[in-house]
This record gives structure tokens, C-alpha cells and sequence, in this order.
């Protein structure tokens, strides 16, 4: 079970959203979880930017809202074995810890060196969540743009823990770019490893661990369906992993393993200031018809969704979009 503690609450009006800020003793002293009522209006963030990939959490400003009070757990995921990559921020972050509420054992990867501090909260974070069946959380270091680090993660989680039943492909890295010539050969490279190789060498190898019953969920993006001028290679990758997913689920539903994907839209991570300029960072997500970013646990709820055989055991090469209201038809 997750112990919280509410220990204060106020309510402010920020660019005509109503904002409400909750804060946990037992989670992060001294700092304000932010919750995002839906409203029309535009939405500002401060001015910001990150000058390296991958972002870093816990100096973004607001914090991403990674939790919700109001969330009701069902042990939906009670005795559940999952690999998130890309777990210690963002989306990934919200999938650990409602994966723990509900009851699964979480293991996640993260990059060493730029992720220190997101992968120590996110650790501390699930074990406060866990539930008391779960085995204590895993933090790997990993680059997952390599076949041979996908496969030392997933031995590292079946040694620990003796078999994977849900896998999440979520790591990711983006650049801006004004045109297709500033997309050099090693750029290509990097993000295609990051963000489509790694999906690929993680379940080959994840695969071997799974049986009937698993699941494979992958992150895309809206961007996979309505291009993205500015994010060029990035979106290629997406449109990849839309591809990606379903033919990997028509391979494997003879076996009884389900494949799906989730597309956000603009959700407020660390990849935002550490991929635009700080004006743009400042407008983020004002383009969608709820004229605002999403939060990081406005998302995670689709992977639990996904992951959980009593909710969605009819459902395999698909992909859910959790975008603020742009229509996608794909």
C-alpha cells in the first residue's frame, strides 16, 4: 500500500489555469507536487532550458506532476514482473509508481552520470509504493542504444527476479533541427539507436523471459501521425515504433503476448527544456485544443491500462493517445 501523508494544500491561478499544490512528507520534503485542473486559456511555463540530453527532473520548474492523491490502485498488476526504460523521469517516472501501487516488482533503466539524483528519487519513490508482496526496485544504468547493454539489463532483472511480464519501451532523446541538411550522420545514429534500436534489442532479448499472458507497451508519440517539422529524425523514430508495434504484435499473439503503444501528445518532461529554447519552452503545449501541456500521470494511467489482463486482454497492436485532444486517425 502507499502511505502518504497530505500535509498542505493552496490554490493559485497561474496564466488562467487553477493550479492546485500538494505536497508528501514521506516523498520530497520541501517540494510541491503540481496538479493540473483542465481549463481553457493559454498556459505559460517559466523560461527554461537544459543544456544536455537527458533532462534532468528535479531542477525543472514546475516539477512534473508524476503522482495524483485522487488515484484509486486495484492490484491490478499484483505479482507482476516490469521493465521500464527510461524510468527515473517523466512518463517514466509515473508508469514506476503506478506500476507500484498496483502492485508490480519495477525494475528501470536510466543513463549514469545525467541521471544520478531522478534515478535515486524515482528508487526512494517506489519503495514507499510498493506493495508489501513486491520485491525492493531496481535502478540500472544503461546506454540502451547498444544490443549488448539491452541485454545485460534484462539479465540483470531475471537474475533478480527470475522472469519479465511486462517490458516498457520508453527511453527516447530529441533535437530541434530547421532543416533535413543539419541532420548529420551521427545524430542519426544516436537518436535512431536511443529511440527505435533499443525497442528492438530490448524485447528480443526480454522475449526469451516472457510467456502467455506478458506484454510489450512501446512509446510513440502524436508526432508519429501529424509530423513534426522541427523534430524531423526524432519523428521518423516514432513513426518506427507505431510500425514497430504492430507487426511485433502480430508475431507474437500466437504466443499469447500482447503488444500496444501509447502516443502522447506535449507532456511536460525533462525532455522539453533539454530539446527547445527557452521561449519556446515557455509556450509548450498551447497548441493542442486543451491549450495546455500535459502531465507525466496523465499518461502513466494508459500504461497500467495496457499492462493489466483483466482491463485490456482483447487489445493488441494498438496504440492509445493520451494528447490533450488533437484527433489522430491511423
Amino acid at each position: 500500500m502507499f502511505h502518504r501523508t497530505l500535509c498542505s494544500s493552496s490554490t493559485r491561478i497561474f496564466n488562467n489555469h487553477f493550479l492546485t499544490f500538494f505536497s508528501y512528507q514521506d516523498h520530497f520534503p520541501r517540494k510541491k507536487t503540481l496538479i493540473l485542473r483542465m481549463a481553457s486559456g493559454d498556459q505559460k511555463f517559466p523560461p527554461q532550458q537544459q543544456k544536455t540530453q537527458p533532462g534532468k527532473e528535479h531542477v525543472m520548474n514546475p516539477v512534473p506532476q508524476f503522482t495524483n492523491p485522487d488515484y484509486k490502485s486495484a492490484n491490478k498488476l499484483q505479482g507482476k514482473i516490469a521493465l521500464i526504460t527510461g524510468g527515473d523521469s517523466g512518463i517514466g517516472r509515473a508508469v514506476c509508481n503506478l506500476f507500484a501501487l498496483e502492485g508490480a516488482t519495477v525494475a528501470f533503466t536510466y543513463v549514469k552520470g545525467h541521471e544520478d539524483k531522478d534515478a535515486r528519487d524515482t528508487l526512494e519513490m517506489i519503495k514507499r509504493a510498493k506493495s508489501n508482496e513486491a520485491k525492493d526496485p531496481m535502478a540500472i544504468p544503461a546506454d540502451l542504444g547498444y544490443d549488448e547493454n539491452c541485454k545485460r539489463v534484462v539479465d540483470e532483472v531475471v537474475s533478480a527476479f527470475g522472469r519479465i511480464d511486462i517490458l516498457i519501451n520508453n527511453a527516447a532523446e530529441q533535437y530541434e533541427c530547421g532543416t533535413v541538411e543539419e541532420i548529420d550522420e551521427p545524430r542519426l545514429e544516436r537518436v535512431f539507436r536511443t529511440n527505435i534500436f533499443s525497442y528492438f534489442f530490448m524485447a528480443r532479448h526480454a522475449l526469451k523471459h516472457m510467456k502467455e499472458g506478458s506484454s510489450i507497451i512501446n512509446t510513440t508519440s502524436v508526432n508519429a501521425y501529424k509530423g513534426n517539422a522541427k523534430l524531423l529524425d526524432y519523428t521518423s523514430t516514432k513513426g518506427a515504433i507505431v510500425a514497430f508495434t504492430r507487426g511485433l504484435s502480430l508475431q507474437l499473439v500466437s504466443k499469447g503476448i500482447r503488444v500496444n503503444g501509447v502516443a502522447p501528445g506535449p507532456i511536460w518532461t525533462p525532455l522539453i527544456p533539454a530539446s527547445f529554447k527557452e521561449e519556446e519552452t515557455a509556450q509548450f503545449g498551447g497548441e493542442v485544443p486543451m491549450k495546455r501541456a500535459g502531465q507525466p500521470i496523465e499518461v502513466a494511467p494508459s500504461y497500467v491500462f495496457l499492462a493489466s489482463n483483466q482491463c485490456s486482454s482483447y487489445i493488441t497492436g494498438q496504440v492509445l493517445h493520451p494528447n490533450g485532444g488533437t484527433v489522430v486517425n491511423g
